[in-house]
């Protein structure tokens, strides 16, 4: 998947418009390719959002497929403009995920398994900030920093009052045991993962370890699902080069997994009660020097 700004889901959906319309006149795409000019395999990626499409490109197909609705033609051709605009993210610098960041800004929902850490959609400044001091090897402070700025400022995005992003989790029991930072900073980012579970948007389960293996022994994952019938994407973040499959079987496999694990997870209510007790069971913070 190409990184280049990351208007992938914009392609994806626009070449999926034009691939319709192509499918509803009978044509293939070798005829379209023969009509264009251009190679089958081009064509090909033009639909699948692999390659950015020209406004003028986009007007010529319409006018092939015999498209005779101005809006649906100025719409397409709207859409090619806006596939190649920059994200808010790469005025930040350079961010290892930003791929993900632009398929989450444009997702409808996200199911994601995590069995090691707090999603970053829901973790508090200070966890975060936690979180990226004692995972990135050598980091400074300007780094943390701006790697914490793009983190918290994704979360806009999720609880957006207009139209929030639809959040189902299931956090492995060890994601709570973990201590990140400290027993504090741990106890707030608990009663911050209740207060958000408790949201009509958000679902939090958590897996217990008495639930033996499962199909997310094998790591984290998420399932994006988009709008507009484009189709879902799976990423598994892996510590230098993250996976993005979509191959709809792929997707399907996934959102089976975690079917799955939704199943053997407690519900939502057996959750917040899990995660308060959790929090409770924390170490008290150690009293001040000479008031032992």
């Amino acid at each position: 998947m190409a990184v280049n700004g990351n208007p992938t889901v914009r392609r994806r959906r626009l070449g999926a418009e034009l691939r319709w319309l192509r499918l509803a006149r009978g044509l293939t795409s070798t005829q379209v390719a023969e009509h264009l000019l251009i190679s089958q395999p081009k064509m090909s990626h033009l639909e699948n959002g692999r390659r950015a499409i020209k406004p003028r490109d986009v007007r010529d197909l319409c006018a092939l497929y015999q498209v005779t609705d101005m809006r649906v033609v100025d719409a397409l051709m709207r859409m090619a403009t806006e596939a190649d605009r920059q994200g808010w993210w790469t005025a930040c610098g350079e961010v290892p995920y930003a791929v993900y960041i632009g398929l989450e800004t444009e997702a409808a929902s996200i199911r994601s398994y995590e069995p090691q850490l707090i999603p970053g959609l829901l973790q508090t400044p200070a966890y975060a900030n936690a979180v990226l001091a004692e995972t990135i090897p050598q980091a400074t402070a300007e780094l943390i920093a701006v790697r914490r700025e793009v983190r918290l400022r994704r979360q806009h995005r999720a609880h957006h009052p207009a139209r929030p992003l639809r959040l189902s989790v299931v956090l492995d029991e060890s994601v709570l045991r973990r201590v990140v930072g400290s027993p504090a900073i741990m106890r707030e980012q608990l009663e911050f993962l209740n207060h958000l579970g408790a949201q009509p948007h958000v679902t939090v389960q958590v897996l217990p370890h008495e639930a033996g293996a499962h199909p997310g022994v094998t790591g984290q994952f998420s399932v994006l699902d988009f709008p507009d019938r484009v189709d879902g994407t799976v990423y598994l973040e892996r510590f230098t080069s993250d996976l993005y499959l979509e191959k709809r079987s792929d997707v399907q496999h996934y959102g089976v997994m975690y079917e799955n694990l939704q199943a053997q997870a407690l519900d939502p209510e057996h959750t917040r009660r899990f995660i308060t007790r959790a929090a409770e069971q924390l170490p008290a913070a150690a009293p001040p020097p000479g008031r032992q």
